[in-house]
């Protein structure tokens, strides 16, 4: 009885921390200082004219940006190159830079970004957590797109 009594005693205090290790795991909690520095974002899809009617066909969209995140909820967008193909004619345009935007990050690390330049095109967000390192991007406004891609942080 007396071994029995020892061994409760030396398990008790284990049994009552177990409570306080699931507290001590890491949260994936975000914030918009999360996003700082410089990413790349390449990403495709397809596009038409805003205008177009139905029967007008979807076309390939492609983008390579530099996103610059301010950690406040601020960015700008120094550096664009988009490719479109609309029927033969093809069109690389490096837009001009200096878009600027804002950003919000909620707790579970989703988010939204909105470019105020470019006639408040949206994109939904997800960052990872807990550097915010890699933000993956679908873009959910003007009606006319289909595009999603990856920014990844640059040092």
């Amino acid at each position: 009885m007396n071994k029995l009594m020892t061994r409760c005693a030396a398990i008790l205090p284990l049994i009552l921390c177990l409570p306080g290790l699931a507290d001590a795991r890491p949260t994936n909690r975000c914030t918009e200082d999360i996003l700082r520095g410089d990413y790349v974002f390449t990403a495709s899809g397809f596009t038409r004219p805003p205008e177009s009617k139905a029967g007008v066909p979807w076309v390939p969209k492609a983008i390579v940006e530099v996103l610059h995140f301010n950690g406040d909820g601020t960015l700008s967008t120094p550096l664009v190159t988009v490719a479109n193909a609309f029927g033969d004619l093809g069109i690389i345009t490096p837009p001009a830079p200096g878009a600027n935007g804002t950003y919000t990050i909620n707790s579970d690390c989703s988010g939204q970004v909105t470019f105020s330049d470019m006639l408040g095109v949206a994109f939904t967000i997800v960052v990872d957590p807990p550097r915010g390192d890699t933000i993956w991007m679908i873009q959910k406004n003007p009606a006319n797109n289909v595009f999603q891609g990856k920014a990844q942080r640059v040092q």
